[in-house]
């Protein structure tokens, strides 16, 4: 079965996160990706599995996820020579996708400018922290600077309105921001089939960020005033707040029928009483007595482990989910038999799959990411030079 973008050439001249990872999503769905990293260290992605703190494993599990399928080019960009490559890589190109510094983009002649001079059906996606116009176009970022502090979400997010801000985790902005920017594709690419043409399109962390927060953001932009969070146990929604289990795991309940589903938990729970109590009779009492109602729920929870309050919760129907940990998902039986973890071609291994499908059509099995330079005799032979031009780039440190 033909996947949708069989045929479609993509070049990947970006690093760490967010923009690698839209071109991942554009090889799930058959899209040749070719993956450009400066010789030597490469891609500076390729060490995030290594930073203090991470999760210790000898697999670059980071690069696995967010390069698979790729084909690996290793080119000097500084260099006449490399540019003239990737220029002629670009001539029969489909789209140019790239999250480097604008000044950086100048230098290494792959500017938008540039680049649509040489092909006028290339989609130009280009991808920055802090948008492109402004006193901080040029400014660097990462998705906790861009995407989770300057958008208000590290600071809404915190435990209450006294606690410390709150740490976001590796790729956490980085892999939603990608699918705003692997959509500003799809838009480039349809606007092609309009009009013939290619066009640039644009998308950032921050941009991003402010979408993800966007219930505060709109909130704010019509002066709403916002009240101070609570401590969990001081809170007024007790129906929608997470407890901890007998065997210190955590479920979170999100019932918001509260007429129709509150006489089910006093069941579920066996606590009767509970729906004649006077302080929890309506939601009006229920908030307004929360903290008193979050004590009791505190102690109820305390009284089974988590697998039998989930036993007990599903079979009621009510709205709730267990706090899953990382170590949770490679034996989620919901998430192997949805297809969201799929294995790797050739590999012992599985990875997480892009959250998207399309009834009919079938999406690419992936492959491992490319080792530095892996494919670039491949690439470049593709590209019309013959193996005596290749040996001449090789020898002069253009390729690696």
């Amino acid at each position: 079965m033909k996947k949708i973008f069989e045929g479609l050439k993509v070049i990947d001249c970006a690093s760490f996160i967010a923009a690698p990872a839209a071109a991942a999503v554009l090889s799930d769905f058959g899209a040749d990706v070719i993956k450009i990293e400066p010789p030597g260290a490469g891609d500076p992605g390729r060490q995030l599995y290594t930073f203090p703190g991470m999760p210790k494993s000898e697999l670059n599990y980071s690069w696995m996820m967010d390069n698979r399928s790729k084909r690996g080019l290793a080119l000097d960009l500084t260099k006449p020579a490399g540019q003239a490559v990737i220029h002629k890589l670009v001539g029969d190109a489909d789209v140019f996708l790239t999250n480097y510094p604008l000044p950086v983009r100048d230098k290494l002649a792959i500017d938008y400018d540039t680049l649509a001079l040489l092909n006028d059906r290339l989609v130009y996606a280009s991808f920055t922290g802090f948008g492109e116009t402004g006193a901080e176009a040029t400014k660097p970022g990462f998705d906790m600077t861009g995407w989770w502090a300057r958008s208000g979400l590290m600071d809404a997010v915190r435990e209450h309105h006294d606690a410390e801000p709150v740490r976001s985790l590796p790729g956490m902005g980085d892999h939603p921001s990608a699918m705003s920017f692997f959509s500003a594709i799809m838009m480039g690419l349809y606007e092609r089939t309009v009009t013939g043409k290619g066009s640039l399109v644009r998308s950032s962390l921050v941009s991003s960020g402010v979408w993800a927060n966007g219930f505060n953001a709109q909130a704010a932009l019509v002066g709403a005033q916002f009240e101070p969070r609570p401590p969990r146990a001081q809170g007024g929604r007790p129906l929608s707040c997470y407890y901890r289990c007998r065997d210190d795991k955590w479920i979170v309940l999100t019932i918001l029928n509260e007429t129709k589903q509150w006489p089910i938990l006093v069941d579920c729970i066996a606590r009767p009483e509970l729906a004649e109590d006077p302080r929890f009779v309506t939601q009006k009492d229920r908030f307004g007595h929360g903290p008193e109602l979050i004590g009791i729920l505190d102690e109820v929870f305390a009284t089974k482990d988590r697998s039998e309050w989930q036993r007990i919760l599903l079979d009621a129907g009510l709205v709730f989910e267990v706090v899953a940990s990382a170590e949770d998902i490679p034996n989620d039986q919901q998430l192997i038999d949805n297809g969201y973890l799929v294995p790797i071609v050739d590999s012992e291994y599985m990875t997480v799959d892009s959250p998207l499908t399309v009834a009919g059509t079938e999406k690419a099995r992936p492959t491992m990411a490319p080792t530095l330079g892996q494919h670039s005799d491949d690439v470049l032979r593709e590209a019309g030079y013959d193996d005596d031009a290749i040996k001449d780039l090789r020898a002069a440190g253009v390729v690696a």
